[in-house]
């Protein structure tokens, strides 16, 4: 198949090339001139384990191009895939003008075209937009009437930073929400080498699964990060704990997310949580434990602060920056904030992570930065071991393996903070302190 793919961040990007890995013909859209010039030129514009290799071999066999022509684009595709980002507003509730935007584009290709084309739609939006804004939208600009003159589905994506090559090859499940046959059709082929059994349902049903996802996902971190600080008050190791916990896969579900460790952060759980509950409290309904989430994120932040305060040392290593291993995604990083929050207290910060490099970030990731952080490069150090032998504190913010042998690398009169977990062997050690373990 051919396939137009709009929107060349995270999602856009690893969906392009796992597309055109499995032998479609893939065009990705986007405004960006840095990001069409680096992907035609085989290489990604986003940092994702195996993403690097996987673009520059279909750019080379010819599968794999971008472009600033949606029109062009929408012309040569049987199906479109809308993966434009949906950040939050400020007061809480997703932001659809990206969308909204694409669409309208969409609608005035269709126009100009005879034939029919699937629009399937992968941004994470709330409950009834596909119905109430994006179809008017498109049969508004295209002069035509959905599902006769094109198509429209939902599918949401369960991509994880870090793992969001594997997670597209082998997904969890896929799910696509399709109201008419011929879109439903059209969409599970361009899934059909990745998922055997394609779940379908309604498309508000769909566009609520990635929601309902996020907002798990998010308070199983907290729910865990909860126990832990319970426990470490009462001088129980919270890390025995849930590893009991986490063995009754009968009743307590899957393990992932449920080890304590540091915050969550990142462009989709927060988000979504926020929109979920603005939406919520717009229509009248209760959610307290939805809405106590981000707060008791907020207070696994500040327990951090709090224990590196009360170490007494000005001099702090920071190892690694982005919300979690495996990414350079910044956005509504732990450690980021983290890091803002220690330098406006007058601490010496210096920071590793080996897979920030802040020439490659652009967009929203780049922006987010420079916002909250703007002169994060002069923090910033390629050099694990220099970062670390100049600090008095080390911070280790991921369960990055680099980072496993922080206690043994770090001198006696150094303390090391292990907000992830990774560095528990060295748990007993006089210098290790655990987060809540």
């Amino acid at each position: 198949m051919n396939i137009a793919v709009v929107g060349l961040g995270y999602v856009g990007t690893v969906t392009g090339a796992c597309l055109a890995e499995s032998g479609h013909t893939v065009v990705g859209v986007d405004v960006n001139p840095v990001k069409i010039g680096q992907l035609n030129e085989g290489i990604s514009p986003v940092t994702e384990i195996r993403l690097d290799e996987m673009v520059r071999s279909n750019v080379d066999a010819g599968r794999l191009r971008a472009t600033n022509d949606i029109a062009a684009a929408v012309a040569d595709a049987d199906v479109v895939l809308v993966c434009v980002g949906t950040p939050s507003g400020r007061n809480g509730d997703v932001h659809l003008q990206d969308v909204q935007k694409v669409v309208a584009e969409i609608g005035r290709a269709l126009a100009r075209l005879d034939d029919w084309r699937l629009v399937l739609i992968t941004s994470t939006v709330p409950p009834g937009t596909v119905a109430d804004d994006i179809i008017p939208l498109l049969e508004l600009n295209s002069g035509k009437r959905w599902p006769e003159g094109f198509g429209v589905a939902f599918s949401p994506e369960f991509l994880r930073e870090g793992t969001a090559v594997a997670d597209f090859l082998s997904p969890p499940k896929s799910v696509v929400g399709a109201d008419d046959d011929r879109s439903f059709e059209t969409a599970r082929s361009v899934y059909a080498t990745f998922a055997d059994d394609v779940t379908r349902t309604s498309i508000a049903v769909a566009e609520m699964v990635k929601f309902s996802d996020n907002a798990w996902h998010a308070l199983k971190v907290a729910f865990a990060n909860e126990i832990g600080r319970v426990a470490d008050a009462h001088g129980v190791d919270s890390h025995a704990v849930m590893a009991i916990f986490k063995s009754d896969t009968r009743l307590n579900i899957s393990t992932t997310y449920l080890t304590p460790g540091f915050a969550f952060g990142g462009s989709c759980l927060p988000k979504d949580l926020r929109t979920l509950t603005y939406r919520a409290r717009s229509n009248g309904a209760s959610v307290p434990v939805l809405e106590s989430i981000l707060p008791s994120n907020v207070a696994h932040l500040d327990l951090a602060i709090d224990k590196i305060t009360s170490i007494g040392a000005k001099k702090v290593a920071l190892l690694g920056l982005a919300f979690k291993n495996g990414t350079d995604d910044l956005r509504e990083s732990p450690a980021l904030e983290l890091a803002e929050r220690l330098l406006g207290k007058g601490y010496t910060v210096t920071i590793h992570d080996e897979h920030v490099n802040l020439s490659r970030l652009i967009g929203a990731n780049r922006e987010y930065v420079l916002n909250v952080l703007p002169h994060v490069a002069e923090h910033l150090s390629g050099d694990y071991r220099a970062v670390i032998a100049d600090a008095d504190v080390i911070v280790v913010t991921q369960n990055n393996p680099t980072y496993a042998s922080a206690v043994a690398d770090a001198r006696p009169d150094q303390t090391v903070l292990d907000l992830s977990g990774v560095a528990r062997q060295g748990q007993g050690a006089d210098n290790y302190i655990g987060l809540t373990w």
